[in-house]
């Protein structure tokens, strides 16, 4: 399970975030892909960095970065979440479309555009296809959050073929899908965060303890469904800074709001989920930071600090 959003500060740059949930580490680490890198495409050939260089949370295989978050230089970023049970990708390639392999999705993504505008037009002639890398990592079943300073969209493949749809809400949590969580929002309308006036019902007089007084029902288990809302309110109510710090706090105030705590959810094989890590990008500074569970400091990766125009992959 996992949570991603979006948010701009007070002058229009992009904040950009993800929690991963799982109940084990995959050894990632942090890769910077620089501008002169290639990969071998499943079905497109090699491939070029036409964006600019790339930086985000991957494991490499075959000299290839399997992002699960990741952001380019010109602030476009991604991040993929679970989406079992519904994610249906083409079996083969399909003739006349742009074939992209499942495991490449991210990197495609942030290699060859710079803004949603320029994905979303690109999409309409993309199928994803069911390809692994190789046999030791099987096809994982995602969705996507896109965003970059204008706006996000989510990107679902299911039986109905590629959906695209524009988030007015600027966060992603797993499955269902992107719409019937939109439409689940209307059953928290009644959520504010301000303090209600005095109530009178006949002649008693009631006045509220204090603050949170109109957040009562918002949901606070781990269930995909309400993590959506949680992060859906706090991401949308939380006042807009104009410092970097403020606004890397923010991000992860927000995450940490629905951050899964060891112990609290079992899978289905009995082990626990727990937030392994959380990330973020700011698109001004083009710093990646991150913190894991066993570490909560915040660590922060510029991308200016780094050769950018290199052909090797940098793994920090």
């Amino acid at each position: 399970m996992c949570t991603a959003i979006r948010f701009c500060d007070g002058q229009g740059a992009m904040y950009f975030g993800r929690n991963l949930d799982w109940s084990v580490s995959y050894g990632q680490k942090v890769i910077i892909t620089p501008r002169k890198y290639t990969y071998r495409s499943a079905f497109l050939g090699e491939n070029i960095m036409r964006a600019g260089a790339i930086i985000g949370m991957a494991i490499v295989e075959e000299d290839t970065p399997l992002y699960f978050d990741c952001a380019n230089e010109n602030g476009l970023a991604i991040a993929g979440l679970n989406f079992p049970g519904y994610t249906k990708y083409e079996s083969k390639e399909a003739e006349g479309k742009t074939n992209v392999a499942a495991y490449e999705f991210p990197l495609w993504v942030v290699a060859n555009f710079s803004t949603v505008d320029e994905v979303e037009d690109a999409l309409r002639n993309v199928v994803i296809v069911s390809k692994p890398i190789n046999d030791k990592y099987p096809v994982s079943e995602l969705h996507w959050l896109i965003g970059d300073k204008n706006r996000s969209i989510v990107v679902e493949y299911s039986e109905k073929g590629m959906e695209v749809f524009r988030n007015d809400t600027d966060v992603l949590t797993n499955q269902p899908g992107y719409n019937w969580h939109k439409e689940n929002l209307r059953n928290y309308m009644n959520l504010s965060s301000q303090v209600p006036k005095e109530v009178k019902w006949g002649e008693a007089t009631m006045n509220p303890f204090g603050a949170g007084s109109l957040m009562r029902g918002l949901p606070g288990d781990y269930y995909s469904p309400s993590r959506f809302v949680r992060a859906a309110f706090l991401n949308t109510h939380y006042p807009t800074q104009s410092t970097e710090d403020g606004n890397v706090s923010r991000l992860f105030h927000t995450l940490t709001g629905v951050a899964m705590i060891d112990g609290a959810s079992a899978m289905a094989d009995g082990t626990f989920e727990k937030t392994i890590y959380t990330s973020g990008y700011s698109a001004s500074s083009k710093t990646y930071y991150y913190n894991t569970y066993g570490d909560p400091s915040i660590r922060k990766i510029a991308l200016g600090d780094y050769d950018l125009d290199t052909s090797e992959l940098i793994q920090l």
